[in-house]
């Protein structure tokens, strides 16, 4: 008995399929090529079959760490008794792939499910961390319901500028509107690029990588306190070994994700990215995720949540102050969910026991860091769910990282057809652009973008960012970067590629953004927009074949979690193997 669950024989592992059915050709020609791989058959036989998956690559910052970390987890898995098999996978960077890794979120997915149904694979060790990474390889894993186990790639070590502490992308956008604005020299930007990013690892601030990463944590599919460890910390390597002893004993007790990401998990993993202040990003992964493992997750869960859960984590930038290395010293995610625990189900099962049982002894060391509900950031979760005439589908705002007298407002808007038309124009002092102002930008959804970009920080023009102003309200069908912040109204459902409201929008239009009543609303006649729905037409097809065509063909909508629809949708998926 492992973890009170039956251990299985050695010939009822899945390997066993491949190298262990004697008398067959196929399993003699199986045994004769791991011999050509320079394996002899005590070494693998009847041991469980490790993948360990590995999203490095050379072009990645996020994830450049991690040939050395498979080697860590490869050697948690010998010591375990296992066989480690290593697999490239497609790495997703966010600081380089365009127009966006977002574009190629699901293709990660389907390389992971087919590739760990395909091979002789007993479980799994999914390595990644930035941004589409974590979501693709967890959605493949599900799909393909193999026992796995995730390694976080962990945050890089803070930023330093001239004796200020500096977040990666937060102080980025910062500082760069500081250089717009005439604040900021030429000689000091370049001094500043140099310390913003100083070692491997993904964005330290609490944006869409940290925030997935938690969110993988609150599901149950890493170890206690994984998501936090800096990405160079000794602890990580540590954390990398152990998982894969870890992903050894999910082999032999045979515990798939399918037992693992209940409704229950999911819930949890909302009310974590909720109270940690997370990216509006999540809101579509765990959407998404959700749906391949059969749980129907939807907007209405997330602002229904929202409205339990006080924001806890004082880490940039729905916090003001600190990074996620403060995070993990401060007691990382075990401690944070110490501190909501009437709010989780502890009795699900995770990759290591229970909910509860990974929390047991749990603790906060920095009260500021981690705040306590007599002390919160903010009374509700970070996130909020709007609805109106202008997003009939859902539409969502990180509104604690917004100035609050923009949270109730009406503005004319002022219409951007697409992002290079939006960066060429922005500063035109015929468009009369105010503080009051709405920005609004079109054609960057799933479909428009295409796949979605991190557009939905529009720049704030020069002339008013010389006057002072650094937020002001916009509106668009993209996403933002974790790391941003600001009044922006993002994930507009359906997107105005598809013809939804948003594509009706003219200059001068007021538009209302009410997020304490969850509203956003478009002050123009029903008559007029029919009158202008009838003059819309679809503008011309992104792609005309490749992958961009699958894309655009089988793209589902934000509210629905952005996932392909034959990878989404109820079936069953034959064994491969043929014997």
């Amino acid at each position: 008995m492992t973890d009170g669950r039956e251990r299985l024989s050695a010939e009822e592992l899945r390997s066993h399929q491949w190298y262990g059915t004697e008398g067959q050709l196929r399993t003699w020609s199986h045994n004769a090529r791991m011999r050509q791989l320079g394996y002899e058959a005590e070494e693998y036989r009847g041991r469980p079959v490790i993948a360990v998956l590995n999203t490095w690559s050379d072009i990645n910052p996020c994830h450049v760490h991690l040939r050395e970390r498979a080697e860590a987890v490869k050697r948690g898995v010998w010591q375990a008794g296992g066989f480690p098999l290593e697999f490239p996978v497609a790495t997703l960077s966010e600081t380089y792939q365009k127009p966006t890794p977002m574009l190629y979120r699901n293709l990660l997915a389907m390389e992971t499910e087919e590739l760990l149904r395909s091979y002789p694979i007993d479980s799994a060790v999914l390595l990644g961390g930035c941004d589409k990474s974590t979501p693709a390889l967890l959605m493949g894993a599900a799909s393909a319901d193999v026992p796995s186990v995730f390694v976080p790639a962990g945050p890089m070590l803070p930023g330093h500028w001239r004796g200020e502490t500096l977040g990666s992308g937060t102080d980025m956008w910062k500082y760069w509107d500081e250089h717009r604005a005439g604040n900021l020299t030429d000689c000091e930007l370049r001094e500043l690029q140099g310390g913003l990013a100083r070692s491997p690892g993904h964005c330290m601030t609490m944006g869409t990588a940290s925030t997935m990463t938690a969110a993988a944590e609150a599901l149950g599919m890493t170890l206690p306190g994984a998501s936090s460890i800096p990405a160079v910390d000794s602890g990580h390597e540590r954390m990398a070994a152990a998982s894969g002893r870890r992903a050894v004993e999910l082999a032999w007790t045979a515990l798939k994700p399918s037992e693992i990401l209940s409704r229950a998990a999911f819930e949890d993993a909302v009310t974590t990215v909720l109270g940690l202040g997370g990216s509006t990003n999540a809101v579509i992964h765990l959407i998404a995720m959700a749906g391949r493992a059969g749980i129907k997750l939807t907007l209405d869960d997330f602002d229904r949540i929202a409205r339990t859960v006080p924001v806890l984590a004082n880490v940039r930038p729905g916090g003001r102050t600190y990074l996620m290395e403060d995070f993990h010293f401060a007691g990382g995610l075990p401690g944070f969910l110490s501190r909501i625990t009437d709010l989780l189900h502890l009795d699900r099962p995770t990759v290591n026991g229970t909910l509860g049982e990974q929390l047991e002894g749990a603790v906060v060391h920095n009260d500021d860091v981690i705040r306590t509900r007599e002390n919160s950031v903010a009374s509700e979760g970070g996130v909020a769910v709007l609805r109106g005439n202008l997003c009939p589908d859902g539409a969502v705002i990180k509104h604690i990282s917004a100035e609050p007298h923009l949270l109730k407002h009406t503005g004319p808007a002022v219409v951007f057809d697409d992002y290079r038309t939006m960066q060429r124009t922005i500063n035109d002092p015929s468009l009369g652009i105010t503080a009051d102002s709405v920005l609004v930008l079109r054609n960057s959804g799933p479909k428009g973008g295409p796949g979605m970009p991190e557009y939905g920080m529009l720049p704030i023009p020069d002339h008013l960012l010389k006057q002072g102003v650094r937020d002001m309200v916009r509106i668009s069908d993209a996403r933002m970067s974790g790391t941003s912040y600001g009044a922006c109204a993002l994930h507009v459902a359906p997107e105005s590629y598809v013809g939804g409201p948003l594509a009706l929008v003219r200059g001068g239009d007021l538009i209302t953004l009410d997020v304490e009543a969850r509203s956003l609303h478009l002050h123009v006649e029903e008559g007029e927009l029919a009158r202008r729905r009838a003059e819309w037409t679809p503008p011309p097809v992104r792609y005309e074949r490749g992958y961009g065509a699958l894309y655009n063909e089988q793209i589902t909508q934000a509210d629905t979690g952005c996932d392909f629809e034959f990878l989404a949708r109820k079936g069953t998926v034959q064994d491969p193997y043929a014997s």
